[in-house]
């Protein structure tokens, strides 16, 4: 597929079809090109727990929704999802890579960075997971762990301490679904925003975009 295709065609899928599993060929795949991701320094702090039987699906499931609860309809489709990948990030590889001697940062200090990279970088991971799903005609969502179930998850998958969960993805073969309501915000436009400069002036771009 055309890479702005791919790109116009990402979408959110919150249902699957949980009779058909991802093939082992387009895992691997998926997974190649999430670590060609960027990251600060090199550091490639991510891990990725990847869930495909039963049992290990509901490993996740019963650390992060109350039994006594009914599933809606958004839990329900995603629970079909013959695929769960975790994504962890490990500050610590980052604040280690920083105190290189190529990079100097000896104290360690995690206030140096202006934002936590380990996380955005594993975002950005998780990012090539959902466009390599499309390539591949797969549904993908990314969405996160719950707070309150952030330990319990971490328990149930053997996540070392001093990892982040930073989300999951889910993959597989998407079955008929509803658009999120939250579509009907609208998409904001590109002159909406960039700027040109400093913020506030119009960006003007010439020819097709």
């Amino acid at each position: 597929m055309e890479f702005s295709q791919v790109v116009r065609s990402r979408r959110m899928v919150r249902n699957y079809d949980p009779d058909r599993p991802v093939p082992d060929d387009i895992l691997a795949r998926v997974l190649a090109n999430a670590v060609r991701a960027p990251s600060a320094g090199f550091s490639q702090g991510w891990d990725f727990v990847v869930l495909r039987t039963d049992e290990e699906r509901q490993s996740f499931w019963a650390a992060t929704t109350d039994p006594g609860k009914e599933a809606d309809n958004w839990l329900r489709g995603i629970q079909k999802a013959p695929c769960l990948i975790v994504c962890c990030s490990s500050p610590e590889a980052y604040l280690d890579r920083y105190a290189e001697p190529d990079k100097g940062w000896t104290d360690r200090d995690a206030a140096r960075w202006p934002v936590p990279y380990w996380d955005i970088d594993t975002g950005m991971a998780a990012l090539l997971m959902l466009l390599t799903a499309v390539d591949e005609e797969l549904g993908g969502l990314f969405f996160g762990v719950p707070v309150e179930s952030l330990q319990t998850v971490a328990a149930a998958l053997d996540v070392p301490a001093g990892r982040n969960l930073v989300g999951v993805v889910s993959l597989g073969y998407p079955a008929p679904d509803r658009k999120s309501p939250s579509l009907r915000r609208g998409r904001r436009a590109v002159p909406q925003v960039a700027h040109a400069g400093r913020f506030g002036t119009p960006l003007e771009l010439a020819g097709p975009h």
